[in-house]
């Protein structure tokens, strides 16, 4: 009989990237407030600013263009043998360093479900209701439109 052990190593492709992609979209007080006590980490790099080129795509199969910059916050540190790294929207540093901090932190087995449970859903689960709150805003001024086409 085999048991289900925790992965030592998220999926790259999968578990990785959503909760990047849930921390890339929180705030830094939003992170702070739910971040446990984290032991002292070492600043690989400190976080910087800087832009990215964003690339478009018409009809979303089109050829690529360039659309235009934005600006980008990236840091990267270390807690014990994990590495974090984080890029977030704008120019927060501090988010960018608690991405980072809390990504370096999941990748422990022995704190990813603990975190994943205190941080990572509690975000996602804000981050969906103000999703459905924003489609429920638009829903409610729809217009529907139809035409008398087979009628002459």
């Amino acid at each position: 009989m085999t048991r289900n052990a925790p992965h030592p190593m998220p999926d790259p492709l999968g578990e990785r990237r959503a909760w990047m992609a849930v921390l890339a979209r929180a705030g830094a007080d939003d992170i702070a407030v739910l971040l446990p006590a984290m032991p002292a980490h070492e600043r690989l790099r400190a976080p910087e600013t800087g832009l990215v080129m964003v690339r478009g795509r018409a009809g979303g199969d089109g050829a690529a263009f360039n659309l235009g910059e934005m600006t980008v916050t990236r840091c990267a540190v270390r807690l014990g043998d994990a590495v974090g790294h984080a890029y977030v929207a704008g120019r927060d540093k501090r988010q960018a360093e608690l991405a980072a901090l809390v990504d370096a932190a999941l990748q422990d087995p022995a704190r990813r479900d603990a975190l994943m449970e205190a941080v990572i859903a509690p975000l996602a689960a804000r981050q969906q209701a103000a999703r459905d709150a924003e489609a429920r805003r638009a829903a409610a001024t729809r217009v529907e439109f139809f035409t008398l086409a087979t009628m002459r």
